[in-house]
Protein backbone atom coordinates (compact mmCIF):
# COMPACT_ATOMS: atom_id res chain seq x y z
CA UNK A 1 0.00 0.00 0.00
CA UNK A 2 1.57 3.26 -1.17
CA UNK A 3 0.67 5.99 1.36
CA UNK A 4 1.79 9.64 1.12
CA UNK A 5 1.15 11.81 4.18
CA UNK A 6 1.49 15.60 4.33
CA UNK A 7 0.83 17.97 7.21
CA UNK A 8 0.22 21.70 6.91
CA UNK A 9 0.65 24.18 9.76
CA UNK A 10 2.04 21.62 12.21
CA UNK A 11 4.79 19.00 12.41
CA UNK A 12 4.09 15.43 11.36
CA UNK A 13 5.46 13.19 14.10
CA UNK A 14 6.52 9.58 13.60
CA UNK A 15 3.80 8.38 15.98
CA UNK A 16 1.12 10.27 14.02
CA UNK A 17 2.45 8.85 10.74
CA UNK A 18 2.38 5.30 12.17
CA UNK A 19 -1.15 5.83 13.50
CA UNK A 20 -2.41 6.95 10.08
CA UNK A 21 -0.74 4.04 8.30
CA UNK A 22 -2.15 1.54 10.82
CA UNK A 23 -5.70 2.93 10.48
CA UNK A 24 -5.56 2.91 6.67
CA UNK A 25 -4.16 -0.62 6.53
CA UNK A 26 -6.98 -1.76 8.81
CA UNK A 27 -9.68 0.02 6.76
CA UNK A 28 -8.31 -0.71 3.28
CA UNK A 29 -5.99 -3.71 3.59
CA UNK A 30 -8.57 -6.00 1.99
CA UNK A 31 -8.39 -3.91 -1.24
CA UNK A 32 -4.61 -3.49 -1.36
CA UNK A 33 -4.28 -5.03 -4.84
CA UNK A 34 -6.88 -2.56 -6.23
CA UNK A 35 -5.26 0.60 -4.80
CA UNK A 36 -2.63 2.61 -6.64
CA UNK A 37 -1.96 5.33 -4.13
CA UNK A 38 -3.35 6.89 -0.97
CA UNK A 39 -2.68 10.56 -0.24
CA UNK A 40 -3.42 11.95 3.22
CA UNK A 41 -3.36 15.69 3.91
CA UNK A 42 -3.66 16.94 7.46
CA UNK A 43 -4.20 20.57 8.37
CA UNK A 44 -5.14 22.80 11.27
CA UNK A 45 -7.45 25.34 9.65
CA UNK A 46 -7.68 27.82 12.55
CA UNK A 47 -4.19 27.35 13.97
CA UNK A 48 -3.90 28.07 17.71
CA UNK A 49 -7.43 29.53 17.94
CA UNK A 50 -8.89 26.03 18.37
CA UNK A 51 -12.35 24.77 17.45
CA UNK A 52 -13.46 22.11 15.02
CA UNK A 53 -10.68 22.76 12.61
CA UNK A 54 -8.46 19.67 12.37
CA UNK A 55 -8.92 18.43 8.85
CA UNK A 56 -8.05 15.04 7.34
CA UNK A 57 -8.40 14.64 3.58
CA UNK A 58 -7.82 11.21 2.07
CA UNK A 59 -7.60 10.69 -1.69
CA UNK A 60 -7.47 7.12 -2.92
CA UNK A 61 -6.47 6.38 -6.50
CA UNK A 62 -7.90 3.05 -7.66
CA UNK A 63 -6.89 0.82 -10.54
CA UNK A 64 -9.51 1.04 -13.29
CA UNK A 65 -11.98 3.19 -11.34
CA UNK A 66 -12.40 6.86 -10.43
CA UNK A 67 -10.63 8.18 -7.34
CA UNK A 68 -12.31 8.37 -3.95
CA UNK A 69 -11.91 11.54 -1.87
CA UNK A 70 -12.90 11.70 1.79
CA UNK A 71 -12.75 14.89 3.85
CA UNK A 72 -13.42 15.12 7.58
CA UNK A 73 -13.05 18.01 10.03
CA UNK A 74 -13.14 17.57 13.80
CA UNK A 75 -11.85 19.23 16.98
CA UNK A 76 -9.53 16.25 17.57
CA UNK A 77 -7.16 15.25 14.76
CA UNK A 78 -7.22 11.57 15.74
CA UNK A 79 -11.02 11.52 15.54
CA UNK A 80 -10.86 13.13 12.09
CA UNK A 81 -8.36 10.46 10.96
CA UNK A 82 -10.50 7.63 12.37
CA UNK A 83 -13.72 8.86 10.77
CA UNK A 84 -12.06 9.56 7.42
CA UNK A 85 -10.39 6.13 7.35
CA UNK A 86 -13.67 4.36 8.19
CA UNK A 87 -15.54 6.31 5.52
CA UNK A 88 -12.75 5.61 3.02
CA UNK A 89 -13.09 1.87 3.58
CA UNK A 90 -16.85 1.97 3.02
CA UNK A 91 -16.56 4.27 -0.02
CA UNK A 92 -13.93 2.11 -1.70
CA UNK A 93 -16.07 -0.99 -1.10
CA UNK A 94 -19.08 0.71 -2.73
CA UNK A 95 -17.02 1.99 -5.66
CA UNK A 96 -15.51 -1.42 -6.37
CA UNK A 97 -18.90 -3.13 -5.99
CA UNK A 98 -20.45 -0.74 -8.53
CA UNK A 99 -17.53 -1.32 -10.88
CA UNK A 100 -17.93 -5.11 -10.55
CA UNK A 101 -21.69 -4.88 -11.14
CA UNK A 102 -21.21 -2.64 -14.16
CA UNK A 103 -18.71 -5.03 -15.78
CA UNK A 104 -20.93 -8.08 -15.21
CA UNK A 105 -24.03 -6.46 -16.62
CA UNK A 106 -27.55 -7.06 -15.32
CA UNK A 107 -27.99 -10.12 -13.17
CA UNK A 108 -30.10 -13.02 -14.53
CA UNK A 109 -32.69 -12.40 -11.81
CA UNK A 110 -33.50 -8.97 -13.28
CA UNK A 111 -33.90 -10.12 -16.90
CA UNK A 112 -36.94 -12.22 -17.70
CA UNK A 113 -36.27 -15.74 -18.96
CA UNK A 114 -39.33 -15.78 -21.20
CA UNK A 115 -40.53 -12.68 -22.99
CA UNK A 116 -43.98 -11.55 -21.96
CA UNK A 117 -46.39 -10.92 -24.77
CA UNK A 118 -49.50 -8.90 -24.32
CA UNK A 119 -52.45 -9.23 -26.58
CA UNK A 120 -55.02 -6.54 -26.85
CA UNK A 121 -58.50 -7.63 -27.88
Amino acid sequence: MNIHIQARSFALTDSLREYIERRLRFALGWADDRLRQISVRLSDENGPRGGEDKRCRIQITLRGAPSVVIDDTEADLYVAIDRAADRAGRSVARRLERQRDYRQGPSPATTPADPITLSLR
